[in-house]
C-alpha cells in the first residue's frame, strides 16, 4: 500500500516554505540533471539534449510487466505536448492554454493549480500548445501564449512576476519550455507564420528584468541584415518554439530557429534570410552570437530548424571533437563542431528530392524545379519534414542516436501574400500526399558519427511524438494513433505496447518514486504514468 505518512509529508512540504527551502533546485542540480535519475529537472532531461535516463529498473527483461499506475486527466480541446518536470516527489505540468499543475508524483493527486486568464483571441498557427516549464530554486518559469514570461512559486503556484515579451496581438506567442542557465531564464518567441520578427530574451530569475535580447532576424547594422531584400526583414519570421541545448564548459546556448516568412513565397524576401532555418550559438551571459550555421538558406518549404541540438563528445576522423548532431526537417542529419560552428558532414536520413546533395561547406545543392509554384510541385520530405520538433534521444551505452522519422511528400504551392498584423502570412499553402507507398513513420537508430542507419522500427502512423532512452536498454516512443511502445535500444524490437486511445504528441520522461521507476507521457487530455507492480520492482 502507498504510505499515508509519505502523502502527508508531500503535502506538508508543498505548504511549508521552511521545509522546501533546503530542497530548492540549484544550478548544480541542473548541471547534473542527466546524471541523477530520480528527478527530471529540464525539458530534455539535461542540458545536452540526450533525453536519456540512468534509471534501469525497467529494462529489456521486465518491461512487458509495465502497468498503468495513475493518470491525470483534464478536458483539453488543444494538443497536449507537455513534458513534465519532477523534483522530490512533485510533478509539474502545463495544461493549455495557460494552466500549471503541481501533482503528487506517486499518486497523481493535485496539490495546486495556477490558471492564467488569457485574452479572448489568442493567435497561434498550430494549436494553443505549451510544452512545459523550467525550474530553479523555489520557482517555476513558463512562456505564455499571450507572449509573457512568468515566474511562479513552486510551493503554492502564486504568481511572482510576469514580463511581457511583446504585444501578442501582432502574432507573437510563447510555446516552448524555457531554459534556465545560471541566474537567467531564456525564452524565444513563436509566431513565424504571422510575419513576426523573431527574438530570444533572457530574464533575471529573481526580478524578471530583461538581461539581453537577440534578434533572429537581424536589423540594420547587424550581421546578416544584408541577407534580407528590402524591408522584408521586418516580417521575416524565424521564430523559436523548442527548448535549446546548452554547453556549460563553452557557456554557449544552441537555439534552433524556425522558417522565414512568408513560408512558401520567397520572391518577397530574396537572399539567404539569416538566421531562419539555422542553429545560432549564443554566449549565455551576453546573448552575443558566437557562430551560426544555416541548414536551409532561403527556405521555401517551411522546414524550420527547431529540431533539438544533441551535444556529443566523440572521435571524428581520429580526433576527439565537441560535436553538435541534429536530424533536420529538410531530410539530412548534420554534424557540426559545436565550439566553432564548423560544418563536418551531412547525410540524408529520409527520402528527399529537393537537393542533389550538400556541398563541402554545408550549403545544399538544390535540384532545379523543386520550388513551390502556382500549379504545385510534389517534393519529399513533406511540409512536416523528415522529422520535426519531437525529441530525439541518445544512449551512451549503445552509442546510438534515435530519431522519430517521417517519410512522405507534399504538394507545395506558391501564391501572393500581403502582410497584415496578426494574420497569417504564408504565401499560399501545401497539400500532403499520404499515399500508401510514400507515407509512414518510423523510429530509426543511427550511428551519430557516420549517420549510418542501424535499425528501423516502423510505426502504424507517422510520428509526432518524441523519444526517451533509458539505461535499461529501452527506447520509449509514441505515435499519433495512440500507441505507446517500448523498443529494444540495440535491435529496435518491440518489447511492450499499449494504446492510450488518443494521439501522443509529446515527448515522454521518467523518474523515480518510492523506489520505483515511473514512465510518463501525455496523450489526448491526460498524463499517463506507468510502473512495474511493486513486487516486480523490488
Amino acid at each position: 500500500m502507498r504510505s499515508p505518512l509519505r502523502r502527508w509529508m508531500v503535502c506538508l512540504a508543498v505548504l511549508s516554505c521552511t521545509c522546501l527551502a533546503a530542497n530548492e533546485v540549484t544550478n548544480q542540480d541542473l548541471l547534473e540533471d542527466a546524471r541523477i535519475g530520480a528527478d527530471w529537472l529540464n525539458y530534455h532531461g539535461g542540458y545536452a539534449g540526450h533525453r536519456h535516463s540512468l534509471l534501469d529498473q525497467v529494462n529489456r527483461s521486465n518491461v512487458e510487466g509495465l502497468r498503468l499506475d495513475w493518470a491525470f486527466q483534464e478536458r483539453i480541446s488543444e494538443k497536449f505536448e507537455v513534458t513534465p518536470l519532477v523534483h522530490e516527489g512533485i510533478m509539474y505540468i502545463t495544461v493549455p492554454p495557460g494552466d500549471v499543475y503541481a501533482l503528487d508524483a506517486e499518486t497523481g493527486a493535485r496539490l495546486w493549480r495556477y490558471s492564467r486568464r488569457m485574452p479572448e483571441k489568442l493567435i497561434a498557427c498550430c494549436g494553443l500548445v505549451n510544452r512545459g516549464l523550467a525550474l530553479l530554486g523555489d520557482r517555476l518559469f513558463m512562456a505564455t501564449l499571450d507572449a509573457y514570461t512568468i515566474a511562479l512559486d513552486r510551493k503554492t503556484g502564486r504568481l511572482l512576476w510576469q514580463t511581457e515579451l511583446i504585444d501578442y496581438s501582432l502574432g507573437y506567442s510563447g510555446t516552448h519550455a524555457p531554459l534556465v542557465v545560471k541566474d537567467m531564464v531564456m525564452v524565444g518567441t513563436a509566431g513565424g507564420e504571422y510575419g513576426i520578427r523573431g527574438f530570444i530574451d533572457a530574464f533575471d530569475v529573481e526580478t524578471g528584468e530583461r538581461r539581453w535580447r537577440f534578434y533572429t532576424v537581424p536589423g540594420p547594422g547587424e550581421f546578416g541584415h544584408d541577407t534580407w531584400a528590402g524591408e522584408s526583414w521586418r516580417t521575416g519570421g524565424a521564430s523559436i518554439w523548442i527548448t535549446p541545448s546548452y554547453d556549460p564548459e563553452l557557456n554557449l546556448v544552441y537555439w534552433g530557429v524556425g522558417n522565414p516568412g512568408p513560408d512558401w513565397n520567397g520572391d518577397v524576401r530574396l537572399g539567404d534570410n539569416l538566421f531562419s532555418d539555422s542553429v545560432v550559438a549564443l554566449d549565455a551571459d551576453t546573448g552575443k552570437r558566437k557562430w551560426h550555421f544555416q541548414f536551409t538558406p532561403h527556405d521555401v518549404h517551411d522546414w524550420d530548424a527547431t529540431q533539438v541540438m544533441v551535444l556529443l563528445d566523440k572521435q571524428y576522423r581520429g580526433e576527439m571533437r565537441k560535436l553538435l548532431v541534429t536530424a533536420n526537417r529538410n531530410g539530412f542529419i548534420y554534424m557540426l563542431d559545436r565550439e566553432t560552428g564548423e560544418f563536418l558532414k551531412a547525410t540524408q536520413f529520409v527520402k528527399q528530392t529537393w537537393a542533389v546533395g550538400i556541398s563541402e561547406g554545408g550549403r545544399p545543392i538544390r535540384r532545379p524545379g523543386m520550388e513551390p509554384s502556382a500549379e504545385g510541385i510534389e517534393v519529399f520530405p513533406a511540409v512536416a519534414g523528415g522529422t520535426n520538433w519531437m525529441s530525439p534521444a541518445y544512449n551512451p551505452d549503445t552509442g546510438l542516436l534515435y530519431v522519430s522519422c517521417r517519410e512522405g511528400s507534399s504538394m507545395y504551392y506558391k501564391g501572393e501574400t500581403e502582410y497584415r498584423p496578426g494574420t497569417r502570412y504564408w504565401g499560399s499553402m501545401f497539400v500532403n500526399e499520404p499515399t500508401v507507398h510514400n507515407w509512414y513513420g518510423a523510429v530509426r537508430a543511427f550511428d551519430p558519427v557516420t549517420a549510418e542507419r542501424v535499425w528501423e522500427h516502423r510505426l502504424f502512423q507517422p510520428a509526432w511524438a518524441g523519444l526517451l532512452s533509458t539505461a535499461g536498454g529501452i527506447i520509449f516512443a509514441g505515435s499519433t494513433d495512440g500507441f505507446f511502445k517500448a523498443l529494444d535500444a540495440t535491435s529496435g524490437k518491440e518489447r511492450w505496447r499499449i494504446n492510450l486511445g488518443a494521439a501522443i504528441l509529446a515527448s515522454p520522461m521518467t523518474y523515480e518514486s518510492e523506489g520505483r521507476q515511473m514512465v510518463a507521457v501525455a496523450s489526448g487530455g491526460g498524463v499517463f504514468v506507468f510502473a512495474l507492480p511493486r513486487q516486480a520492482a523490488q
